[in-house]
């Protein structure tokens, strides 16, 4: 996937665990969880939103765009 999620970057800058993210947020672990390892397909503007609330940040920091031509395959 061309999108990568720094949320577990983010959220080591910031000392939050997934549990405290998830009270503060309104999200369940399960789909932090998802969203952290970077396995979601999807993420609503609202969550966005509220993560960038609670981690005090732009999303810019949660999500980022790679190139194809910028990943590096394994040889």
């Amino acid at each position: 996937m061309a999108i990568e999620v720094n949320l577990n970057v983010v959220m080591a800058k910031r000392k939050i665990s997934l549990n405290e993210l998830s009270e503060k947020v309104g999200l369940t672990l399960s789909n932090l969880s998802i969203l952290k390892t970077g396995k979601a397909k999807a993420i609503r503007f609202s969550t966005l939103e509220a993560l960038c609330k609670v981690l005090e940040c732009q999303p810019g920091d949660i999500l980022e765009y790679i190139n194809d031509k910028q990943k590096t395959t394994p040889g």
